[in-house]
């Protein structure tokens, strides 16, 4: 708006019309987003996938919210339940950082141990992180 001014000018109004005419697919939306992301698919107990855009930096407990997948995170990612337990593919997990000493005793608490486990709320998205997938295993109830 114009200082000083009520209406809009008419920049404004020309880039808020090209903003609402934009169609709606991710690939437009990717092009026009400042952020870089990367497609992950999270994958339920019962086996449905959930395709998503993960911003590059993002924990994976904090993507799977943004995107409504259910993954609970009863800490709200401070490192102190294990109901962010996801499952990597063994390729995958053979690149994720060290785990810390209380990532290790949290895992110890979570149903579906895995080799290849660890927690969404300690695992960033990464460029080659592209095409994955993880997955919500049981949480026994």
């Amino acid at each position: 708006r114009l200082q000083g001014t009520s209406a809009p000018s008419s920049a404004y109004r020309a880039l808020n019309c090209y903003v609402q005419n934009i169609p709606n697919n991710r690939s437009t939306i990717r092009a026009f987003s400042s952020k870089e992301t990367v497609t992950i698919t999270y994958c339920d107990p019962d086996g449905t996938e959930h395709p998503v855009e993960a911003e590059i930096g993002k924990h994976l407990l904090d993507v799977a919210h943004d995107n409504n997948i259910e993954l609970e995170g009863a800490c709200g990612g401070e490192l102190a339940c294990s109901t962010c337990h996801l499952v990597f593919e063994e390729e995958v997990y053979d690149t994720l950082p060290p785990k810390s000493d209380e990532e290790e005793d949290m895992l110890d608490l979570a149903f579906e141990l895995t080799e290849t486990s660890r927690l969404g709320c300690q695992i960033r998205v990464v460029k080659e992180f592209d095409g994955i997938k993880v997955r919500i295993p049981d949480d026994g109830y």
